[in-house]
């Protein structure tokens, strides 16, 4: 039975990943924590997800069939076991030091004077458990002045410079419509907690690991956007001039739109004697990169008037035997049919407890030797509040108490 087969038949599947046998306390909510700690999940760690007793609030986000389970919490918190725990409690924090003593990781993402108030910093955690990856992700970095200021995607997009570079063009600033900010911090939390995890098998200790978003999306952007302010004094204003130019945009054909990228002189070459258009490789010194780059934004508007003359199609065939980078537009419901995507298999169905079938993506990473795997669907709130507590030492009788008061859910 295929592991995918597996997970449809609700069939323990152990985990093969990487990750397999570090425990991770996920006291994150909403995307950006969420989303990291699902690839570590789907790397093979055991993922404990510590939610309030109302649960996390974004379980009613996007589209559902119950508003408990949302796609967008469907998709950031499968692989996941879950308790809920009311940690505002003496008893509840009682509860969550418990779990703390044999964990690897603890994740969180709440505002310094929240943790301190629950008595949960790194100073504290670490008395308790000097092994322990103590991961936390801010808006903005605890040493500046905005450190205790809440933070959205789209407040991290005004203040990186993601909306304005959007809106590029048009006059106005405008958001990427994706929650760009929350995701590409969550892939750099994932990255820290797996490097933080390394150091501590060489050196016996767990340490504090900060993951501020705006910092994080100010490093992603700059990398080619730096532009002249890298020289001292600079030397031109900030910004990659290809991306900026203008220029760069869909290519309209008899039929809709696709890509056409010629990126390097061969490519234009190639691409210009392909549609006829010998005399603009001179004209425009295609063979001079210098050149090239300067003329880039005209050449653009050269190619976009090029492909008018044929079907996507025909073109993919010409970029295709000559080897010039070009894709098809496809829109969000039409990627499920992307011919590569169905071939890998990226995306697979389940059959969830509660939702019944159910589509999801799977992990894009390929692990040659110890497999990524997606074993369980997202997690109802506390829907393993029990197993866990009994885990952590806790009988029967304790738990029923706990319950009664309100304490875990």
């Amino acid at each position: 039975m295929s592991k995918q087969a597996e997970v449809a038949a609700g069939t323990p599947v152990t985990p093969t990943g990487p990750l397999a046998g570090f425990r991770v306390l996920d006291l994150t909510t909403v995307l950006l924590g969420p989303y990291a700690t699902q690839i570590l999940a789907d790397y093979g760690a055991e993922v404990i997800k510590i939610e309030p007793l109302e649960g996390d609030p974004v379980r009613p986000n996007g589209s559902f069939r119950h508003p408990d389970k949302a796609s967008l919490y469907l998709a950031v918190n499968r692989n996941k076991r879950a308790i809920a725990i009311d940690l505002k409690s003496a008893q509840g924090r009682d509860v969550l030091w418990q779990l703390i003593d044999s964990a690897d990781v603890l994740v969180h993402n709440l505002r310094p004077a929240s943790i301190q108030g629950l008595g949960f910093t790194y100073a504290e955690v670490c008395r308790r458990n000097p092994r322990l990856v103590y991961c936390f992700s801010t808006g903005f970095g605890s040493n500046g002045p905005d450190r205790d200021k809440p933070a959205y995607d789209d407040i991290i997009q005004s203040g990186s410079g993601i909306a304005s570079l959007n809106g590029q063009g048009r006059g106005t600033p405008d958001y990427v419509p994706t929650v760009m900010a929350d995701k590409t911090a969550g892939l750099m939390l994932s990255q820290a907690i797996v490097a933080a995890l390394l150091a501590r098998e060489r050196t016996g200790r767990g340490q504090s690991v900060e993951v501020p978003m705006l910092e994080s999306l100010v490093s992603f952007i700059m990398v080619e956007h730096l532009g002249g302010l890298t020289f001292e004094p600079p030397i031109a204003a900030a910004g990659y001039t290809r991306l900026m130019a203008g220029g760069r945009q869909p290519a309209p054909t008899r039929d809709g739109f696709m890509t056409v990228l010629p990126y390097t002189g061969r490519h234009w070459n190639a691409f210009l004697a392909a549609a006829g258009r010998p005399d603009l490789i001179e004209e425009y010194e295609v063979n001079d990169p210098v050149r090239l780059y300067a003329n880039v934004k005209a050449l653009y508007g050269e190619l976009r008037e090029i492909t008018r003359e044929r079907t996507t199609a025909e073109w993919m065939q010409v970029c295709e035997k000559a080897d010039i980078p070009a894709s098809p537009m496809y829109s969000l419901d039409e990627l499920p049919e992307h011919p590569h995507l169905k071939a890998v298999g990226m995306f697979k169905t389940m059959e969830h407890p509660t939702e019944g079938t159910i589509r999801y993506t799977a992990p894009p990473v390929l692990f040659s030797d110890t497999p990524a795997s997606v074993r369980t669907g997202a997690p109802s709130i506390g829907q393993h509040t029990d197993e866990i507590l009994r885990e952590a030492g806790y009988g029967d009788a304790d738990i029923a108490a706990l319950r009664a008061g309100r304490v875990v859910g």
